[in-house]
């Protein structure tokens, strides 16, 4: 267990600023034989040459170094899958290297690239991430990713991800929520929620509407969760560009959308969570130190803090985000979030980790309607709205690319470009999907802020990946 000291609690300060200047993404989808890997990373970085009114080939110029981020080799049965990528988006010989720390890939790989532009290193680096899912048996590709476990410790509760999430869901449904049914249902409302954000999104594979009742009347995984309450498995790939300032000023010139300011953070956690103690937290600067002093007098059984019901890298990637750009209260100084909603109970730790409520009140953030594009009780906007890409619940977990997706549509919504991009006729025909004829605009109004958090296993690897318009920011350099 840990002691932190204060270097270890030290703010990371990065030598230059670092600009997203675009971002592109695939099409998502359970299956899809008709698209070799290479293809959905062409049609990611396409897709980012378009928006940012270039050629590829033009986009491709920029670029000194690439991170490229899958997590299984054992999905496409390809090692050194990024070489493969890199020679065929026509990137060979500049330096590359690949990134896997499991269900945090993609924001890992944003974190890679953000640190060669930061240090000076680069002055464009691309990250792209990607993943297929669809070349094995679901059952098959469920061992794999359990595989991302402790094999010694957890692998035993089922070789299923669901099954080391049922444990913390049960944990935290008794303690935190009481035991109560209607935390179960509040659990319910969070897919609800993100499947039907996916129907407004093209690029989603799960758009569904559906009710709180078809959540708990789906097939249990691993009780208390349901086949509604868990991500998906996906095939797609992602990207971001990432360059210094003046670099970024070059593709202002062309650009319809503004560079954005980005700056990422990681935490870590072990690989068992049976054996999380309670131990210091690191508190958020919202946060006081009495602020928990008597959580085990209002939820008796919460005094072993955090343990296996939190996570604790995620409070270390929020800290260090939070610290490097300024934010002092994530409810006040953000606008638009994507949250690793690996299951409905994740997402609610998640909240609480990162200080959207205090230990045990995540709930809280669901049920005030807060999370909502349109508060459901208001009719007002949600505070600060989560997940309007429908999330891993409802639009994709294509694991290697998740976090970067999440990135670009934090941007999306910064750039004012949501509608524009997602509400694209020409888009749904493309892919295949038929546009709801109740299609809703879901851009965040007047979004300045946003954070992406991706999340890998059971919490051991977690990134916090924030922008802001340049003309926003909270703090100088």
């Amino acid at each position: 267990m840990i002691h932190f000291t204060d270097k270890q609690l030290k703010i990371p300060k990065m030598q230059r600023p670092v600009y997203l200047v675009t971002a592109g993404q695939s099409k998502f989808d359970r299956a899809m034989p008709d698209k070799r890997t290479e293809e959905l990373c062409v049609d990611a970085l396409t897709m980012a040459a378009d928006l940012a009114n270039m050629t590829p080939a033009e986009l491709k110029g920029y670029i000194h170094t690439a991170y490229y981020g899958h997590f299984a080799d054992h999905f496409g049965d390809q090692l050194l899958g990024e070489a493969v990528i890199h020679d065929r988006l026509g990137l060979d010989p500049l330096g590359n290297i690949g990134v896997k720390t499991g269900g945090a890939t993609g924001g890992s790989t944003i974190w890679e690239a953000f640190k060669a532009v930061a240090s000076g290193y680069s002055d464009c680096s691309l990250a792209m991430g990607w993943e297929r899912m669809d070349e094995v048996p679901t059952d098959e590709g469920n061992f794999l990713i359990s595989s991302a476990a402790d094999k010694d410790w957890e692998s035993p509760l089922g070789h299923i991800y669901t099954g080391y999430y049922a444990v913390m869901a049960q944990r935290y449904w008794q303690i935190f929520g009481k035991s109560e049914d209607s935390f179960r249902k509040t659990l319910a409302e969070i897919s609800v929620k993100h499947h039907g954000y996916a129907r407004m999104n093209p690029f989603a594979q799960a758009g569904m509407k559906i009710t709180v009742d078809d959540v708990l009347n789906s097939p249990v995984v691993a009780d208390p969760l349901r086949a509604l309450d868990c991500c998906l498995m996906s095939v797609g790939a992602a990207c971001v560009v990432l360059c210094d300032e003046e670099t970024a000023n070059e593709f202002a010139k062309k650009t319809p959308h503004k560079p954005l300011r980005l700056y990422s953070a990681a935490g870590s956690h072990t690989l068992r969570p049976a054996d999380r103690r309670d131990m210091e937290i690191p508190l958020l600067p919202h946060e006081s130190k009495d602020l928990y002093k008597d959580l085990a007098e209002r939820f008796p059984g919460g005094e072993r803090y955090p343990g296996f019901s939190g996570f604790l890298a995620a409070r270390m990637a929020a800290y260090y985000g939070y610290g490097m750009s300024g934010v002092t209260n994530p409810m006040d100084d953000l606008d638009v979030l994507e949250l690793h909603d690996a299951f409905t109970i994740s997402d609610v730790q998640t909240y609480e980790d990162i200080g959207l409520r205090p230990y045990g009140e995540g709930r809280d953030y669901v049920e005030s309607g807060d999370c909502y594009h349109t508060n459901p009780k208001t009719g007002e906007p949600g505070k600060l709205p989560s997940n309007l890409s429908g999330g891993l619940i409802g639009c994709m977990h294509a694991v290697g690319a998740t976090g970067i997706m999440q990135t670009l549509e934090v941007a999306t919504h910064i750039w004012n470009r949501w509608a524009e991009i997602h509400g694209d006729d020409k888009l749904w025909k493309k892919f295949g999907r038929t546009k709801p004829s109740d299609w809703t605009d879901l851009q965040v109004k007047g979004a300045k802020r946003g954070m992406a958090i991706s999340h890998a296993g059971v919490g051991s690897h977690v990134t916090s990946t924030i922008l802001m318009d340049p003309d926003h920011l909270l703090k100088k350099d």
